[in-house]
Parts: structure tokens; sequence; C-alpha cells
């Protein structure tokens, strides 16, 4: 076999020359042979649906390139192909061009197509890697990517767990849990990893063109019961391989030429907060986030309260909302989030942003809002506008045209959610949302008239639920919306946020855009982000990439100190929730009187944990008593002088002696704890009691 060699300080690729197989890939500064099984060895791979036979593919290590060309440097190399024969459709007039280079630590594969042929090019498959292997002596392997403000995190070794019916595929395969999750923009990088070494892989423009990472187990599992993967080279005389591969769905049009998104690999050493690492370099080249509205910049709190949903609940009457604005200044809390204000309550009569007439008029809503506001807090008015309520005479009369449809004119449908009854807990008269395509002009300039009602009723900003999440829609094939067919439905996300910038700056220039879950991208134009994070094993992947914009999530437990203390080291606004939102703040004297004193601790001292640079376990090493590692707490970086501080939180029932070693020169002293205000000396160890966390600096 003849092969092509590209070679940096830190990197090695081979390819050869017949077909572009990758054959070998070596991270040079650990010697990790990512790929290191010439035999196994691919290079893309297209799927060209033929009528009758859908699942057409064109193997790329099957056809011959026809033109090669290499740099004098041997830093790139592209390989080109005039036509490519499918697997029943035989040659097809589709011209391929692989673009490879090596930029400092990184290798960048770019692929154009020319699709000169009768057909759509609806998928490619690219890099594709024939065999990644672990890291030498890795006990485990792992596919890392975002999800939901923390980390998805998927086996691959020994176990690799299953994501889709075994029943669909040939192959144990990973295409992510859930569709928004698993693909660009929403991940825009995944991170293939062991506890000390990883592959960075993401895409290389800021583009919302669909882009899915891949896993495969070939041939399968050796046992089903444990879901491992063959130890061996080989098993019942097969090779045993785990594929991976950049999936790109362009939907390449007949006589349509399009470049696809290029995607960077890169070497890393470290935890995956080093992996992340180079995302954020990247992102940083190009990305600015808004300027903040005062009153959000400094340590504060929120209490969302719902007050209808589809079962009639009908909590509050408008004319008396403004009561709890007085209960919010009493308590200290800056914001309320009301929920469920609009036609038919939260969820229902989607994607309308009318008072609902039941609890009163516009023009009550409005006068409880400037009442709210005149406690000194402020009112943000739940929003959605990402899907539409299918059960609407609005929807069947006009929006289905709007609606996302999928590539046989039907439209998508998300099963949505279930409030109060047993109708509802059964799935009965549940409401569908239907997701509606932000590429159709007629459905943005709808979504516009829904949001000038909140600026006509003074609302100090709106919170998006499910801020375009499009789910379960990744692409839209209606024509009639005005895009071509394979629209990534995340394309205009931008273009939406700044039309709704557009008409609230001059109302109000401190309008508060926030959303749920939101993706990294969209703090581009949003201003904070809402999730909900009770699990001790969240990871705060949404606080690293955004060292500091507001992030949100709920506190919903009557005496919920350890939700409290996972906000004190990840940086999280609380939002209040008691009864899971629909009670009070007097309904929870407990978790009050801790969040009071955690805000206050940070506001004392946020030069660090809050102003601070947040850098997850990143600078020291907390242990416990007998040496092991402690799990959780965070490094803070002073924004003043650069010291490091450390939040340690202690969930457990009884109390814990934990010491601190720096990775830096610098010097830790004396810690206190969030309900104690005495400082102590750090000497001895620091004294955590159940359930509570400390602040060391």
């Amino acid at each position: 076999m003849d092969f092509i060699t590209l070679e940096n300080d830190a990197l090695r690729l081979e390819f050869a020359r017949d077909n572009a197989a990758l054959v070998g890939f070596t991270a040079k500064a650990t010697g990790w042979e990512i790929v290191n099984r010439p035999h196994l060895g691919l290079s893309f791979q297209l799927l060209i649906p033929l009528p009758g036979r859908r699942n057409n593919p064109v193997y790329g290590v099957k056809q011959q390139v026809a033109h090669v060309e290499v740099s004098n440097d041997g830093q790139s190399a592209s390989f080109s192909w005039d036509s490519v024969t499918s697997a029943y459709g035989g040659e097809h007039d589709i011209q391929v061009t692989l673009n490879v280079s090596l930029r400092d630590e990184q290798a960048v594969f770019a692929v154009s197509i020319d699709n000169r042929s009768e057909y759509v090019v609806e998928i490619v498959h690219c890099p594709y890697f024939g065999d990644v292997q672990p890291p030498p002596a890795a006990d485990e392997f792992e596919i890392f990517h975002y999800g939901y403000a923390t980390a998805v995190q998927r086996s691959l070794y020994p176990v690799f767990e299953n994501t889709l019916g075994y029943y669909g595929f040939d192959h144990p395969v990973q295409y992510g849990p859930d569709s928004w999750r698993s693909a660009t923009p929403a991940v825009p990088y995944c991170l293939l990893r062991s506890a000390e070494q990883g592959l960075y892989v993401g895409i290389n423009d800021a583009s919302a063109e669909l882009v899915a990472w891949h896993n495969e187990l070939r041939p399968g599992y050796d046992s089903a019961m444990e879901s491992r993967a063959p130890k061996a080279a080989a098993i019942s005389g097969l090779d045993v391989a785990s594929r991976f591969a950049a999936v790109h769905l362009p939907y390449i049009q007949p006589g349509e030429m399009r470049e696809l998104t290029p995607i960077a690999l890169q070497p890393y050493q470290g935890g995956w907060q080093q992996g992340v690492d180079i995302y954020k370099r990247w992102r940083e080249s190009w990305m600015k986030t808004p300027e903040l509205p005062e009153w959000a910049r400094h340590p504060h709190s929120w209490w969302q309260l719902h007050i209808n949903s589809p079962e009639d609940e009908l909590r509050i009457p408008f004319a008396e909302l403004g009561a709890i604005g007085e209960e919010a200044a009493r308590h200290g809390v800056e914001a309320i989030q009301l929920v469920g204000w609009n036609d038919g309550g939260q969820d229902q009569g989607n994607p309308s942003h009318s008072p609902d007439p039941r609890l009163g008029t516009f023009d009550e809503l409005k006068a409880a809002i400037a009442q709210i506001q005149s406690c000194g807090v402020k009112l943000v008015l739940f929003a959605k506008f990402t899907w539409a309520d299918r059960a609407t005479d609005w929807f069947r009369d006009e929006l289905h045209r709007y609606a996302i449809k999928d590539p046989y004119g039907d439209y998508y449908a998300y099963v949505g959610y279930h409030y109060q009854t047993a109708t509802q807990a059964l799935d009965i008269n549940t409401k569908r949302l239907i997701p509606m395509c932000f590429g159709s002009d007629e459905y943005l300039a709808v979504s516009e008239r829904e949001f000038q009602k909140m600026l006509d009723l003074g609302a100090d900003g709106i919170l998006y639920d499910e801020n375009q999440h499009h789910s379960p829609a990744l692409l839209c094939f209606d024509e009639s919306h005005g895009h071509r067919p394979g629209f990534p439905v995340y394309s205009r996300d931008y273009d939406f946020q700044q039309n709704l910038e557009k008409l609230s700056k001059p109302v109000n220039p401190d309008f508060l855009f926030a959303g749920e879950g939101m993706y990294d991208w969209q703090f581009e134009v949003y201003h904070l982000s809402y999730h909900r994070s009770w699990d001790r094993r969240h990871v705060p992947l949404s606080r690293y990439m955004t060292p500091h914009m507001p992030l949100m999530t709920a506190i919903s437990g009557f005496n919920d100190r350890n939700m409290i203390n996972q906000c004190l080291l990840y940086r999280y606004v609380m939002s209040y929730e008691p009864y899971n939102f629909k009670g009070h703040l007097d309904d929870f004297p407990l978790t009050m009187d801790y969040g009071k004193r955690m805000d206050a601790l940070r506001m004392e001292l946020r030069d660090y944990f809050w102003d601070g640079e947040f850098r997850d376990e990143v600078g020291a090493t907390v242990t416990d008593a007998a040496g092991a590692r402690h799990h959780p707490y965070a490094v803070f970086v002073s924004q003043s002088d650069g010291a490091p501080g450390l939040a340690i939180a202690n969930y457990d029932g009884a109390a814990i002696t934990v010491s601190v070693e720096l990775d830096s020169d610098h010097e830790l002293s004396r810690y206190r704890l969030v309900d104690d205000e005495t400082w102590r000396p750090v000497a001895n160890g620091i004294v955590i009691p159940a359930e509570s966390a400390a602040v060391v600096i």
C-alpha cells in the first residue's frame, strides 16, 4: 500500500494514495496511535437515495482517487474524484474533493461536493475513522459533548452504549440521546476521551449546517447483557472496530455545488476541561456576548411562579398579582418569572402571547406588572415561540402552513407536557406541540407580533422556554417557506433574536432576553440561560464554556441546601420554585434562609465567586481525610489580582474534613461556611458540616 504522510510537530496522518483512506493518525506528544490498523481505514461515505432503494451508499474506500496534490511542506493534501460509483446505482456524475491540512496542533478536513447527477446527495460521512483506538492502558473510553447545560457522557469502551433501537441497525450505534442534543449547532464539538487524554472533534466554521457525531461498534457485542465491546482485535474471524464519523446532512440537489462545514481534529492531554478549552479558544475568536442589563450583572435571585396550565387552575387573577411584588421584595428576590399568564396557560395556545381573559384584562396585567416594578422587582414573562398548539383553530386554519415539514410533506410533532390530572398524566388529552419553521418569514412576522404584546405590557424581559430547541425537527423540506429542501432549522435563530431586539431597544434598552437550556452560540444574542440541574453528577459544562454569562437553575426543595451549594460552586443564579414553581416564597423558610446567606456570601466575595473566572476543578486538588479526591469543588480566579479561591461543597449527611493543594505558588489561608461568618485557618483542615459548603481564599 502506497501512503501519503502529513506531519508536523504535533500530528502524523497517513492516507492510502489510491483511495484516501485514513490509515494512520498519531498524537505525537503522547504517542497515542488513534488510528493504527491500515486495513480498516476509511475515507468518506455518501448516501444517494434511488427510487425504490433509499439506502444506496457510496463507499469512499471503493473509489479510485483521480487527482492527488500534496504541498511541498507536507502540511496539506487534496484528493479528488471526478465521479463516484454507488452500491446499487452505478456511476454518478458527482465530483468529490477532500482537502486535509495541518494547522498547528489541528488537522482540518474540508469536503466539497459538485453534484451534476440527477439524484440528491443526502448524507456525507467525513472525516470517517474505520477504527478509533483508546489511549494505551486506558481502562475506559467515552464520547463527551454538551446536553442541556451539562455533559452527555456515553461509554465506548469497555461498554458500548447503544442509543438507538437494536432492531434498526446491524451494529450497536450512537447518535446521541436526543436529536437536538447530538448535532450542530447545539453540539458543535465532541470529545473522544479517556481520563488523561482525548481527541477533540469540532466544526471549524460558525455554520448552522447540520453535522452529527456518530459512533458504531463492529461487528457487535461479545456479551449483549453487559453491552460489552470485545477486547480482542477480532472475534469469530471478524475485525473488532469502533468507527467514528462526522455526519453531514446537506441534501445537495442536482446541479448544486456545496462546500461542507470543515471539521477540526486535535489531540489533547488532561481532563474534559482541556478538551473544551480548545473549543473555547476557537469560539472566542469570532463570537462576542451582549452587554448585560445593569440589574442582571450582580449576584441576585429569581422566583418562578406559575398561575395557569392547560387543565385550567386559574390560580391568581391579574388584579391580585401586585402582592407578589411585595413578597419578592421582602425576601430580597430581584426578579419574578411569571408563567401561565398567556391565553390557555402554560403549554396551551402557543404561540399566543395574549393575556388569558379568564385571569383578567390586558390592562389589569399591565397594571399588575407596574405595581410589581414599583416594589423594586423585575417582572419577566414566560414566552414560547418554538411550537404551535396543534389543537387550536389558529393552527388548523393558518399556522400549519409554517410548520416544519419532513421529506414526506407532513409536519413533525412533539409529544407535549402533562399537567395536574390523571387524564394528562396518562397522555389522553395532552396538547401536542408542532415545531414551527423560522425559515418562514411569515412565521417570523407572527412571532414578532406576539412579542410586541409583551413589550406593550411593560415587562422587563422574557424567558423563552425551550428556546429554539426545535425538537424533534432538524431540517425542513417545505420550500413554500422560501428556503431550500433540507433547510437546517437552526439557521435563522440569530436572525429571529435580532428582530426581537430591534423591537425592544427603542422601548427598553435594558430589556432582558433569557431562554431555557440554550446552546452555546445563543449567548451571542441572549443574556441568561435557565436550566434544571438536580443531579450529584451534574457537569457544569455550560458554565465552563461561558464563565461570566448568567446561568440560572431551579431551587425546589423545602430545605434545598445542596442545590444552593451547587449554585455557589457553579455561579448559578437561584430560581426559587416551591411546589414546582406553583407556590410562594413564604412556603419554604429553610430554603429561603440558606439561599439568602449564600447570596450574601458571594456578594461579599464577588471578586472571586461572581466576577472571577470559573475554572471548575482545574488548578487545585481537594482531598478528604483518607487522601481520596473529593467532589464537588470549583476553582475561581479573582478578577482583581488573579489569586485563586475555592468553593467546596459537602453533599453528604455527615461532616467531612478536606485539604487543598494548589497547582500554583499562591497560598490559601482561611475559609468560612455559607451559614457561619467566622473565618478559620486552613492549616488544620477545612471542616465542612453535612449539606454545607465552604469558600477558601
